[in-house]
C-alpha cells in the first residue's frame, strides 16, 4: 500500500510525530484542523472503510474508540467532551480510503443536523 498517505505516514517514510502508538493504532493530528483539537486515529492495518470490516478485524474500532478516549484524556478534554466521526466512502466524505477515526474537541461542537 505504498500509495496510501496514512500507511506512508505509518511507515516513516513520511515524517509525522505520534500523539499515540501501539501496535495496533497510530493516532496524529489533522494537517487542516477544523476544532483546536484534531486527531487523526488510524489502524496499523491498511483496512480502506469503516464497511470492509469483519472477520479479523471487527474489533478495530473498539480499538480506534479506546486510543480515541486516552487521546481525549490526554488532551485535557474528556470532561468538557468531543466528537469522534469516522467516514465511510466518498458520499460519506472519506477522502483518505485508509479507515480512520477523526477526535474533534476544545470547542463546543455545532449540533448535527437529524
Amino acid at each position: 500500500m505504498s500509495e496510501c498517505l496514512f500507511c506512508r505516514i505509518i511507515a516513516g517514510t513520511l515524517p509525522t510525530e505520534f500523539v499515540y502508538e501501539d501496535e495496533h493504532v497510530v493516532a496524529f493530528r489533522d494537517i487542516n484542523p477544523a476544532a483546536p483539537v484534531h486527531v487523526l486515529v488510524v489502524p496499523r492495518a491498511h483496512i480502506e472503510t469503516v464497511a470492509d470490516l469483519g472477520g479479523d478485524t471487527a474489533g478495530i474500532m473498539s480499538r480506534l474508540t479506546a486510543a480515541a478516549n486516552r487521546i481525549a484524556r490526554d488532551a485535557g478534554i474528556h470532561n468538557g467532551g468531543y466528537r469522534l466521526i469516522v467516514n465511510c466512502g466518498r458520499d460519506g466524505g472519506q477522502t483518505v480510503f485508509h479507515l480512520h477515526m477523526h477526535l474533534l474537541g476544545g470547542r463546543q461542537m455545532p449540533e448535527l443536523a437529524a
